[in-house]
C-alpha cells in the first residue's frame, strides 16, 4: 500500500508535540523532520486552517490545536467496553476453561453486564443483568479500590453487610482493610466470600482518565484449581486487563500523569 508523503509528514509533526514540548519554533520542527522551513511551514499552515495545529501569537511558537481534543472526544465517546472486552472474556474462558465476568458500579452494587462460560465452566449464580454485593466479591472490590475517599464514603453510606458465607466481610472497617490490600497487590479476590466452593479473581479496567471504569474477573471452583493454578490465571487475566485499559485509552492517562 502506497504512502502518501505529505499526510505521513504531517501525522510525524504531529507527534512531535508531547507533555515536555507543548509549543515549538518552526526552526525546532524543520530541524527535528529534517526539511526545508518551507516545506514544514506549508505543512504547518495546512494543518492550523483545519485546527489540528496553533500559533501562540504571543511568542510566534506552534501548539496543537483544539480539533485534535474535539477528535479525540469523539473516539473516547465511542468505545464501549462490552465491545472492547468481548475477545479477551473469550479468550480468557478458553485458555482457562473457566467462567470470565465483566463488571460494572451502578450505585452500591456490582452488575454483570458480560459472562462467558468456558469448556470447564460450573459457575452457574451469574448471569448478565444480575447485580452481586460489592463488600463479597472480588470485582465488587476491584471496583470500590480506587474510588476517591469522597466516593468511597457514598457508597459505604448505610450499606448493608449480608453476610453471604461464614467468609463474608462484616463491617466497614474489615472492607477498608481489604480495599488497602487490593490497591497494594493490584488485584481482589473472593474467596469463598458470596458463595461456598467458589474463588474469584478480579483485576480493575481503567479509562483515558485513569478511572476504574469496569472489573474483569475470572470465577473457579476451590475443590477443581488449586492456588498455582489460580496464580496462573491471574497473570492472564493481568495481560487482558492491561490490554483493555490500554484500548480505553489508559495509556494516554499514564503518559499524562
Amino acid at each position: 500500500m502506497p504512502i502518501i508523503q505529505a499526510v505521513e509528514r504531517a501525522l510525524k509533526i504531529l507527534d512531535l508535540f508531547d507533555e515536555q514540548e507543548q509549543e515549538l519554533k518552526i526552526t525546532d520542527i524543520s530541524e527535528r523532520m529534517q526539511l526545508h522551513k518551507s516545506t514544514v511551514h506549508s505543512l504547518l499552515k495546512t494543518l492550523q486552517v483545519h485546527g489540528y495545529i496553533d500559533q501562540n501569537p504571543e511568542n510566534g511558537k506552534y501548539r496543537l490545536g483544539m480539533k485534535l481534543f474535539e477528535r479525540g472526544n469523539f473516539v473516547i465517546h465511542g468505545l464501549d467496553i462490552r465491545k472492547v472486552a468481548k475477545r479477551y472474556l473469550v479468550d480468557l474462558s478458553m485458555k482457562t476453561g473457566q467462567t470470565t465476568h465483566l463488571v460494572i458500579l451502578d450505585d452500591k452494587e456490582g452488575v454483570y453486564i458480560d459472562k462467558v462460560e468456558g469448556p470447564q465452566a460450573t459457575i452457574l449464580y451469574s448471569r448478565i443483568g444480575r447485580r452481586i454485593p460489592v463488600h463479597s466479591s472480588g470485582v465488587g472490590k476491584a471496583l470500590l479500590a480506587w474510588k476517591s475517599e469522597k466516593e468511597l464514603q457514598n457508597v459505604l453510606k448505610d450499606y448493608r453487610y449480608v453476610p453471604q458465607t461464614p467468609k463474608t466481610i462484616a463491617n466497614e472497617q474489615e472492607l477498608r482493610a481489604e480495599l488497602q490490600k487490593v490497591r497494594e497487590q493490584g488485584y481482589a479476590v473472593d474467596n469463598q466470600e458470596n458463595e461456598a466452593g467458589v474463588r474469584c479473581i478480579a483485576v480493575p479496567i481503567r479509562n483515558h482518565q485513569a478511572q476504574v471504569i469496569a472489573a474483569v474477573s475470572i470465577s473457579t471452583l476451590l475443590s477443581r484449581v488449586d492456588d498455582q493454578q489460580l496464580e496462573q490465571f491471574l497473570h492472564l487475566l493481568k495481560g487482558a486487563a492491561d490490554e483493555m485499559s490500554e484500548q480505553m485509552g489508559y495509556g494516554i492517562a499514564a503518559r499524562n500523569h
